[in-house]
């Protein structure tokens, strides 16, 4: 595959500001919606004017990078396995890093799409990379992921089977990067209204808009096949998962047609977004009720943002 320069290397003055505002330890806004922290300003016990004030602990924008580390882990294994049959490097995971189930190299077709798989696989150890310099040591470990049940399991919850192997071919594929992309652009989104700092939010905003390329190459790429081979069941599959995700962690979906390739509201064209809570919910293969762990996160994930309120 091409070579290309490291994104991390373009943005490294955007890093230094990131771990400047790390380390001068301002105060931040929290936020509850989606993040399973319950509390109120103050309440009043017993008699007399005592006092006992209960604190909702505070999100910082590092815990919401974290929680985008996570995702990243998650998306850079995948890809990097399918694209090369191997995951991260212990200089990319942390020092205490969790163990990832299942993956493997993919036999593509042909070059062209290969080179699809390679390119987006360094996008995304890109992304890990430049998560973790900015948060340095701050950074939360790759947690244990899970690249075999959680696709087993989606399959059945889908309706598409009883299993489903995403690295057994080009079209299994592609439809298992269906499964992150969108939740990946949407994720990316909902954050952009939690974080406070300028330089945050500009470096979440550049990792949004290349997962969205991500997100519509992989679409695209759904629909061509079925226009090419009619009898293909994959844009079927991937309607059943967005149905899915609609049904586990809410938020807007927009199902994949000749009409429909990119996903964003009718009216302003502008992407969907979804909370914590409900990028959780999506991740851990469950629905309603308070969630730790499960799907492709068998331990939960790592960090402050790991349960869902309900």
């Amino acid at each position: 595959p091409r070579t290309r320069s490291q994104p991390v290397s373009r943005t490294v003055l955007a890093v230094d500001k990131m771990k400047d505002l790390l380390n001068a330890g301002h105060s931040r806004r929290g936020f509850i919606t989606g993040v399973g922290a319950v509390g109120v300003a103050a309440t009043l016990a017993g008699c007399g004017t005592d006092r006992h004030t209960v604190i909702t602990p505070k999100i910082t924008d590092a815990d919401i990078l974290n929680f985008a580390l996570n995702l990243e882990y998650l998306e850079a294994e995948f890809y990097l396995r399918a694209a090369t049959g191997q995951g991260l490097s212990a200089a990319d995971i942390g020092a205490n890093p969790g163990t990832v189930t299942g993956g493997s190299q993919v036999s593509f077709p042909n070059p062209t799409l290969q080179q699809y798989a390679f390119e987006i696989a360094e996008d995304e150890l890109n992304h890990v990379r430049f998560l973790r310099q900015a948060l340095g040591s701050a950074a939360v470990d790759r947690p244990t992921i899970d690249l075999l049940n959680s696709f087993n399991g989606l399959a059945v919850a889908a309706g598409i089977g009883t299993s489903f192997n995403p690295f057994a071919d080009s079209s299994s594929f592609e439809l298992g990067a269906f499964v992150f992309e969108d939740v990946g652009v949407t994720a990316y989104h909902g954050a952009a209204g939690l974080l406070t700092s300028k330089a945050y939010l500009t470096a979440a905003a550049g990792i949004m808009a290349v997962e969205a390329y991500h997100a519509a190459e992989v679409r695209a790429l759904i629909y061509a096949e079925s226009v090419a081979v009619p009898s293909s069941p994959y844009l079927g599959y991937a309607n059943k998962v967005s149905a899915l995700r609609a049904t586990l962690g809410g938020g807007n979906e927009t199902m994949i047609s000749a009409t429909s390739i990119v996903a964003a509201d009718t009216m302003n064209a502008i992407a969907f977004d979804r909370t914590t809570d409900q990028v959780l919910h999506i991740v851990y293969a469950a629905g309603a009720g308070v969630v730790t762990k499960g799907g492709f996160f068998p331990n939960g994930m790592n960090g402050t943002i790991k349960a869902t309120a309900a």
